[in-house]
């Protein structure tokens, strides 16, 4: 990509070199130099590199003992908790390829992927609903062997045996046996390196094109899919993530991890982000306002990705004057378009710049973002971080590039874009092709770019809506609905027309007074006539995906019986 010097606004120069190596690597670099440095805080108990290093390899090696070997699958059904991390790198130390599943998934979901997998052996924790979840699977399906981690040992000393005493209903009665173990019993009969080593001699060699991941994609059209992530693919992303950090010594950096971890972004802006960088994490296991913004003030933390309902619902806290957010340098707004009202309201109320990024499953997480300092345009994904291209098609025919000048599907060239999909080498031919010799990913969305290099999303190609001849946005709908000073979320899908095909519908959340008619009447003063919506629907909420953003899909099954 020809990114003129002047115009790139990161502060590294976009051809600069990232060096492909596994994630144990970054892992054992990152130890080696600092093993007492912190990594995880996690409700008043702090892990360091060493300590989770030390659980990972022996994690490793308990699966070698067990029979895993090199490519076979470790699953993760797990909240954002110290062993997500242990687990995590020691699976791909032992040559595993590890496997997220949201910790939200049903019996049905969760084993659906573990059979589309191979899952040979499921990491989660004892919270009744996990463990219940996940019982079920180990006894219905191939899945060989469960280990459950204790979330009383993960504590501090006094909260762990307060819970265990009080707090009984929140500990699930776990049926250890043969295929059911305990993680510290696991653990406890395997050595630990004493000096951080990258790989213990017991363990295979694996080689930075080694598949390290299979992430499920959100599943937008049909079953979800597993997006194939090498060692290399996740360990270059982790780099091109560190270097657009402006603000010094990246091992100083808490980044607060709110965003669930076996979610792509957070897989990738969190973990790998700060194992790379030597940064610390401050996790909590799920989004639960009042407690991210204590445990900001607590940590000191000085990043936080996060989705815009996260940074929506700080906003609606009545404790946001209050709280102690001095440390925050910026936070980074990913998962789904950020509402210009969002951003200016949050900065205005918390003085913390609030940037909007990109990235998708299929590149390891992370595509552009807005510099973190200096310019940046609202309303955009920012600049391309560096090493990665980008190529606008014509959005009728892949085969061409879009007429200068006008949107186009957005496609990516760059070392974090996935291998392909597991077991779907059909789909993976609709989404990749060819041009100027290399290989673009389509990413599905209809984008711009303005001769500063800063990219703008338009739409998705699946979302655009057929009204008579015209196409519509639906996000260009959005945007002028969310001008409306009443109007808190909102979502246009298309609804059925005899005479036009479909016709656009907003349905709204709100934060003030305001009538249906009334927001209607305004909307369509305000767009053009093939954009006006035939109504807008007033709701107490809208669906939301697993990371907490809007599900357009979700709304198309609700009211129209239609799962896309």
């Amino acid at each position: 990509m020809d990114v003129s010097k002047a115009r790139y606004h990161h502060p590294i120069p976009w051809d600069a070199e990232f060096k492909a190596v596994t994630l144990p690597a970054l892992f054992a670099r990152s130890t080696q130099r600092a093993p007492d440095a912190p990594l995880a805080h996690f409700l008043g108990r702090t892990s360091t590199y060493g300590d989770l290093f030390g659980d990972a390899q022996r994690f490793a090696l308990a699966l070698k003992e067990r029979g895993i070997e090199k490519g076979d699958r470790v699953g993760l059904f797990l909240p954002n908790v110290p062993i997500y991390i242990s687990a995590y790198y020691g699976a791909m130390m032992a040559g595993a390829v590890a496997v997220n599943f949201s910790p939200l998934y049903s019996v049905e979901e969760l084993a659906q992927q573990v059979a589309d997998s191979g899952t040979r052996l499921l990491v989660t924790v004892d919270a009744p609903e996990l463990y219940r979840t996940a019982a079920a699977v180990l006894r219905e399906s191939e899945l060989e062997t469960l280990v459950v981690g204790e979330l009383a040992a993960m504590l501090p000393s006094l909260k762990g045996i307060a819970m265990k005493l009080f707090a009984r209903s929140r500990i699930a009665k776990v049926a250890h046996g043969v295929d059911i173990l305990r993680w510290a019993e696991l653990l406890a009969g395997a050595d630990r390196m004493p000096h951080f080593e990258e790989r213990h001699p017991e363990l295979p060699r694996i080689d930075p094109q080694d598949l390290a991941l299979l992430q499920y994609t959100g599943g937008t059209t049909g079953t979800p899919k597993g997006a194939m992530l090498s060692h290399a693919n996740l360990a270059v992303n982790a780099q091109q993530v560190a270097s657009i950090n402006p603000f010094g010594e990246a091992a100083s950096e808490v980044f607060m991890g709110a965003l669930p971890m076996f979610h792509v972004f957070a897989n990738t802006a969190l973990l790998n982000h700060a194992v790379a960088s030597g940064a610390s994490l401050a996790l909590v296991p799920r989004f639960e306002t009042a407690q991210v913004l204590a445990t900001i003030g607590k940590y000191g933390a000085t990043g936080f990705p996060g989705v815009p309902t996260m940074f929506q619902a700080l906003l609606d806290h009545p404790g946001l004057a209050r709280a102690d957010l001095s440390s925050l340098k910026v936070c980074i707004s990913g998962g789904a378009p950020l509402p210009a009202p969002v951003c200016e309201k949050f900065e205005a109320a918390t003085g913390v710049r609030l940037v909007e990024g990109y990235g998708l499953t299929e590149s390891s997480g992370v595509v552009s973002v807005n510099p973190y300092e200096g310019m940046r345009k609202p309303g955009t994904i920012g600049q391309v971080i560096p090493r990665t291209e980008i190529l606008l098609l014509d959005k009728e025919d892949p085969s061409k590039t879009a007429p200068a000048g006008e949107p186009g599907e957005l496609a990516l060239h760059g070392p974090q874009v996935m291998q392909g999909y597991w077991n779907r080498p059909d789909a993976a031919k609709e989404v990749f092709v060819e041009h100027f010799g290399k290989r673009w990913l389509r990413t599905g969305d209809v984008a711009t770019l303005d001769d500063d290099g800063f990219i703008a999303i338009v739409d998705r190609i699946k979302d655009m809506i057929a009204v008579g001849g015209f196409k519509v946005f639906p996000s260009q709908v959005e945007a002028v609905l969310l001008g409306h000073a009443a109007v808190k979320e909102v979502l246009v899908i298309g609804v059925p027309d005899d005479y036009l095909g479909e016709t656009p519908r907003a349905y709204v959340t709100l934060e003030g007074e305001a009538q249906a008619e009334a927001l209607r009447d305004w909307l369509n003063a305000r767009v053009g006539k093939h954009e006006r919506v035939s109504g807008v629907v007033i709701r107490e909420e809208l669906p939301k995906t697993m990371i907490g953003k809007l599900d357009r899909k979700a709304l198309k099954a609700e009211e129209l019986g239609d799962a896309g």
